[in-house]
């Protein structure tokens, strides 16, 4: 989970293949210039990157969130695989959730912190 998105994965043994919401992977983010091989981040630090065929489902938020929960849902499926996996990733700080979220608009205010200008008369 990151922001509003959630991404669950799955693992199976194969040759490397990622499949998100049905789609390839480089298929699902093409149009984006944000780096796509950022949810492979997990596989490379334990050099898996050709064992697993990944499947993954993933919904709401955006292109950014999306990406991140990819990636969290990877390394979580991952460190259930192997034992020594969970301490590796685990150090590399990649079985944390990014718990920020937007912080809601308040009364009086245009944005959440943002107020209109002070005028002293």
């Amino acid at each position: 989970k990151r922001k509003s998105s959630k991404a669950s994965a799955l693992l199976k043994n194969g040759s490397g293949n990622v499949f998100i919401n049905g789609k390839e992977g480089s298929q699902y983010f093409f149009s984006t210039s944000y780096d796509y091989t950022k949810i492979l981040q997990p596989l490379t630090i334990l050099n898996e990157l050709a064992r697993y065929d990944i499947f993954v489902k993933v919904q709401g938020g955006g292109i950014m969130s999306q990406l991140d929960a990819i990636k969290l849902a990877i390394a979580k499926a991952l460190s259930k695989t192997d034992k020594k996996n969970r301490t590796i990733l685990s150090s590399q700080k990649l079985l944390y959730s990014d718990s920020r979220i937007k912080e809601r608009r308040k009364y009086g205010l245009r944005k959440a912190r943002k107020a209109a200008q002070y005028h002293k008369r």
